[in-house]
């Protein structure tokens, strides 16, 4: 029974991941409320965790959740007016309207909001994310995240914050938080930080397809294009990243001729044209960075220093120990792991507090000593990113580095 139990937890996990955000959208467009429409989804995942495991899990398991979601949204309706022509737009799928998701995300991303809160709070509702899994993008304790999330859903209630895209004197405002939240999404699509799959392409392509209706509804913004282009660039290079089985393949392993080289020709010059309007940003950088490596026809071939000058010119946009510690890698093949080393010392306190709970750090930190030729604190810092990795196919790597001999 237990196993039955652990199936249907994953399996639920895994549709609330995927699907969420689409159920609250629609939802919250027909019934007209943002916390009606999680009320209601959530009251259907809690269904779902009683009945999937004595009735088995259904073939079409979000359109199950759609449908009990529904019937509580039914009791609601009818205490409104004209609620008979409400009902019948509640079908799945839900019928297109292209701004449903990023009408969600600009209510959560309502400038009344704190701009932690406003990204958290999308990311749980919108994408449908875990506290944890967000709690791991911030690099922060789960916590502090619930919090933030549950005083943004008051504050949305009690403020009366209304659900529709804002008009174009508004946009603005509002765009970092929206571009920010559809990054995180990106990440945690593209390299997932918990469950039992190392990545999630439906979150991938979900973050895909919003930066592109923000490019339709944003054109002439250049972070904007810099984000989709980052994107792209990213998912170009996708049937590469992991072995038949499922595990990770390192960029300087990858099979280059299984990257998308049109979908990449397609990228730049997306982010051509945001460089154009000559007003950078930290998503273009970090397109370009990409774009250096995408370009390259070998590992070989890399430009190294050039990746270095723009890491220092994203520093100087939009500092972070994340992006410190990009640095450090790319200092690590222009110059020497001595200095991109020295690089990791120099990080302030509260930067290192950060970074201590990323597995990345330890495990950068564990290639520059081995290539220093410190083969026990390699293998301490190896050790330490496995028992923080939550993803499998990192997890495997660590555990593939950590049984080879001490050299």
């Amino acid at each position: 029974m237990d196993d039955r139990h652990d199936e249907v937890h994953g399996e639920l996990a895994r549709v609330v991941r995927e699907h969420a955000g689409r159920l609250t959208a629609c939802l919250v467009r027909v019934l007209g409320d943002f916390a009606a429409a999680e009320d209601v989804v959530a009251d259907a995942v809690e269904t779902a965790l009683r009945r999937w495991p004595e009735d088995g899990i259904p073939d079409h398991p979000d359109a199950w959740l759609l449908t009990v979601a529904r019937r509580r949204g039914i009791d609601t309706l009818r205490r409104q007016a004209a609620y008979r022509d409400k009902l019948a737009a509640l079908r799945w799928p839900p019928q297109p309207d292209p701004d449903d998701r990023l009408k969600l995300i600009f209510t959560c991303c309502h400038p009344a909001l704190p701009r932690e809160a406003q990204i958290a709070l999308t990311l749980r509702t919108v994408c449908g994310l875990t506290t944890a899994q967000i709690a791991a993008a911030f690099v922060t304790g789960e916590a502090n995240i619930a919090q933030r999330i549950t005083r943004a859903k008051r504050k949305i209630t009690d403020a009366g914050i209304p659900y529709r895209i804002p008009p174009d004197d508004e946009l603005p405002e509002r765009l970092d938080q929206v571009l920010s939240v559809i990054y995180l999404l990106f990440n945690e699509g593209y390299l997932s930080s918990g469950g039992d799959r190392p990545h999630a392409a439906t979150l991938a392509g979900d973050a895909e397809w919003l930066a592109a209706q923000l490019a339709w509804l944003m054109p002439r913004q250049p972070e904007v294009l810099g984000l989709l282009a980052l994107i792209r660039l990213h998912q170009a290079r996708a049937a590469a990243r992991f072995t038949a089985e499922g595990a990770l393949v390192l960029l300087r392993d990858q099979d280059r001729t299984r990257w998308d080289r049109p979908a990449i020709a397609q990228a730049v010059t997306l982010l051509e044209r945001a460089a154009a309007a000559r007003r950078p940003g930290p998503y273009q950088l970090q397109a370009a960075i990409v774009a250096c490596h995408a370009e390259a026809e070998a590992w070989e071939d890399t430009d190294w220093p050039q990746i270095a000058v723009l890491y220092d010119m994203l520093l100087g946009l939009a500092p972070s120990p994340i992006h410190r510690l990009h640095r450090a890698i790319a200092v690590r093949y222009a110059r020497g792991p001595a200095t991109a080393l020295a690089a990791l010392d120099e990080l302030t306190p509260p930067e290192r507090r950060a970074l201590e709970r990323y597995p990345l750090y330890h495990a950068t930190r564990a290639e520059l000593l081995r290539g220093l030729g410190d083969a026990e604190g390699a293998h301490a810092a190896d050790r330490r990113a496995l028992e923080l990795a939550t993803n499998p196919a990192q997890q495997a790597l660590l555990q593939d580095r950590l049984g080879r001999p001490l050299v």
